[in-house]
């Protein structure tokens, strides 16, 4: 059995891969993502009852030996994410709806994310989602994505188009401190930052009390709080903010739609973590206050 890696040109194919990795895949090459590698939708095939064949076992262990070697950590810390065939399509993002486990180490834990990732496509809520959209809820086509974690100082979500108004002149970025758990999962209010497509220096911003932030812990993650001294301080900084905006723009021009992206900074490098469609311009989003300032970048 084989496993496909990030950039290769057989995980493009989202009927192979699902979107989540195509969509990486496709720029893995030209933008600074994780390294990972993928179970394709096939593998489940072989996988009775969600158990592992000794194959599997072996490709996925000769995978994680080679992350690690390229990591330089002996149990790299990876993200297990789900990766359906129908996923982070132009109209079907699939958010929430499949298991994602993070901090993972180890291959006894590896396998067990990786069994969960595929019993999350046959959880009554999922299956019901499927359902209201008129999708497939039998012989369902799920990948799972094995990637490097990256041990976020601030992660953050970012549209390349205005959700709320439809503005495709603004760019909105959502950011708080640790992985982007806490922003996805309502966690917290994250700070929410909007940029002028037509002059990224043009910024206007509201800064959330940020109370809680999810962290790496042990062998998984946990909700602490966030220390004082840094729940009223921005996030991000101003030149963060216009590489995250200017990040979503590139990605807008370089896919050919409306982008829904999460990122993350990790000491000062900027990493692209998902990129998909943004399938509503309705979602609810914490409305700016028509006072709210206007930060020019020098």
């Amino acid at each position: 059995m084989k496993v496909l890696w990030l950039g290769d040109i057989d995980s493009r194919d989202p009927a192979h891969v699902g979107g989540k990795v195509a969509n990486l895949s496709q720029l893995a090459a030209e933008y600074r993502v994780p390294p990972g590698f993928c179970l394709p939708a096939s593998v489940l095939d072989h996988a009775s009852h969600g158990q592992f064949p000794s194959p599997l076992c072996r490709a996925l262990a000769d995978a994680y030996d080679a992350l690690a070697a390229q990591s330089g950590h002996a149990m790299p810390p990876v993200a297990v994410r789900s990766s359906a065939a129908d996923e982070d399509g132009s109209t079907d993002s699939f958010a929430g709806q499949h298991a994602t486990y993070l901090n993972i180490r180890g291959m006894d834990a590896l396998v067990d994310a990786v069994q969960r990732c595929w019993a999350s496509a046959r959880t009554a809520q999922a299956l019901d989602y499927r359902r209201q959209r008129g999708l497939a809820t039998e012989n369902i086509r799920l990948a799972v994505l094995i990637q490097h974690l990256i041990v976020a100082d601030v992660s953050a979500v970012a549209f390349s188009t205005n959700p709320v108004t439809g503005n495709r002149n603004e760019i909105v970025i959502n950011a708080n401190w640790g992985l982007g758990e806490s922003i996805v999962g309502g966690l917290v209010t994250p700070d929410t930052y909007i940029a002028d497509k037509l002059d990224l220096g043009r910024i206007k911003h509201q800064i959330a009390a940020k109370r809680r932030m999810t962290v790496a812990y042990g062998d998984g993650t946990r909700e602490v709080d966030v220390p004082r001294s840094l729940c009223a301080k921005p996030a991000l900084t101003v030149a963060q903010v216009r590489a995250i905006a200017h990040l979503a723009q590139s990605l807008e021009q370089r896919m050919g739609w409306p982008v829904d992206v999460e990122c993350a900074y990790r000491a000062d490098h900027l990493y692209l973590l998902q990129c998909r469609p943004i399938t509503t311009l309705a979602m609810p989003a914490m409305a700016l206050p028509h006072e709210q300032p206007v930060v020019r970048a020098a």
